[in-house]
């Protein structure tokens, strides 16, 4: 199912960084159960009454020159319009109508999209006459909150929520869905032509998009297979933070519909910190992974450069030892259908479920010659039983006396034990520890 995306926009110090916090709250930070790459991100998931949807910060995306701000806030408010589900507008009851607010309200107003006035920082009914003030920017619907406190924040959200789906909702659409996704110019939309056989990406006189963001769809021997195109905004007139704010939106999109996320990289730049963010997110929401190397007819090569550039990659993503890459070239269509069949077989790995009875045949007696450490207190630690849950991907239960005392790395042995027995390469997988 798509994710809802929702984005706060508003000038500079309104308080939109607190809101998102409020929002978000640990989740924006921490991730359960996996080992990820980075965590500094200006987006989350949030979730209320059963249903989810991503909540995307645009506070970091301001430029630091003065001169650049007003320009900067009104090509993301353009961009949020043009991807996002709904908005939420933040202003200040303190400081009260800014020109940048009037413009802004315009922008929406027109807009035809969902959108909710925050009147922010108001702590408590002492400020409630002061939000009156802002009903002359012509919004039906004004909500007076504050994000520090989380004063009526519960009201915003079931207003917002009200149409969005619950996460057992949708229908299963059985096609494999791959999102092919990263940084601006590393080549999306040369690998989507490629793989269709012919230019889907048509650049238009529309102001922040090249086209719609509209899936293709690919038959490969019989099968239909969804391809999600991340590409898109034209960088005339564009700042380069709203260039990155575009890319994460689209990114976070795409990915939230896909099966198997194929993160391409950039041959002559290597792997950046944007990309691990990618990776991350991908990691976060369990999708398939592969790292696809594009350029790769532009690099001089030895015996070694493949290995040596892998190498490379493998050491700034740390534990992601179990992410395939392939080097590829969008252009002249080197290796893009091996990319293709690597994709396949990651969702059919994805999908794999081990029967209870092999799984504790093999992994216990292992669990027997190297148990757990012991308890602070000096209690044995042990692991009884494994199964495994999950539908969409997979999710290892064990199940064991002490489950909150096993520590992190021996979490990581449980999964590199799984791995090693069972494959499921480009995976990310759930283990869980349940009391017995």
């Amino acid at each position: 199912m798509s994710t809802p995306v929702v984005v706060i926009v508003g000038r500079p110090n309104v308080g939109k960084s607190t809101f998102f916090n409020r929002l978000v709250g640990k989740r924006g930070a921490i991730v359960d159960d996996v080992s990820g790459v980075t965590r500094d991100r200006n987006y989350g998931e949030v979730e209320w009454n059963g249903k989810d949807f991503q909540l995307i910060d645009t506070g970091g995306y301001v430029p630091n020159s003065d001169d650049l701000f007003e320009t900067a806030i009104r090509e993301q408010v353009e961009i949020a319009i043009n991807e996002a589900d709904a908005i939420l507008f933040v202003v200040d009851v303190r400081t009260g109508i800014n020109p940048i607010d009037i413009e802004i309200a315009n922008l929406l107003r027109t807009s035809g999209k969902s959108y909710f006035l925050l009147v922010n920082k108001v702590d408590s009914e002492n400020f409630e006459p002061e939000v009156s003030e802002f009903y002359r920017l012509g919004v039906e619907n004004v909500y007076p909150v504050s994000a520090l406190a989380g004063r009526n924040i519960g009201d915003l959200l079931d207003e917002l929520t009200k149409d969005f789906q619950a996460a057992n909702d949708d229908e299963e659409d059985s096609r494999l869905k791959i999102a092919i996704v990263g940084r601006p110019n590393v080549g999306k939309s040369s690998l989507t032509n490629s793989l269709l056989g012919y230019d889907r990406s048509i650049v238009t006189d529309i102001p922040g998009t090249t086209r719609d963001s509209i899936n293709s769809i690919l038959k490969y021997y019989g099968q239909e297979i969804v391809l999600i195109d991340t590409a898109g905004l034209r960088k005339k007139k564009r700042i380069e933070e709203s260039i990155e704010f575009f890319s994460m939106v689209r990114t976070l999109k795409a990915i939230g519909e896909c099966d198997v996320a194929v993160v391409m990289i950039d041959a002559e730049k290597g792997l950046e910190n944007q990309d691990l963010k990618i990776i991350d997110e991908a990691i976060r929401r369990r999708k398939g992974i592969i790292l696809a190397v594009n350029k790769w007819d532009l690099i001089e090569k030895d015996n070694n450069t493949s290995k040596k550039f892998e190498d490379t990659i493998r050491d700034a993503a740390g534990s992601l030892d179990y992410l395939p890459i392939i080097f590829i070239s969008a252009l002249t269509k080197q290796r893009i259908f091996k990319l293709l069949e690597q994709c396949i077989t990651i969702n059919e790995e994805r999908r794999k479920k081990i029967p209870t009875n092999v799984l504790n045949d093999s992994l216990l007696p292992e669990i027997e010659k190297m148990p757990p450490p012991s308890t602070a207190t000096g209690k044995e630690v042990k692991i009884k039983y494994i199964t495994q849950a999950g539908t969409h991907y997979p999710v290892f239960l064990f199940f064991s006396n002490y489950p909150k005392d096993i520590p992190e790395h021996y979490r990581k042995f449980l999964e590199r034990m799984i791995r090693k027995q069972f494959g499921f390469i480009g995976v990310p997988f759930t283990l869980s520890f349940k009391k017995k």
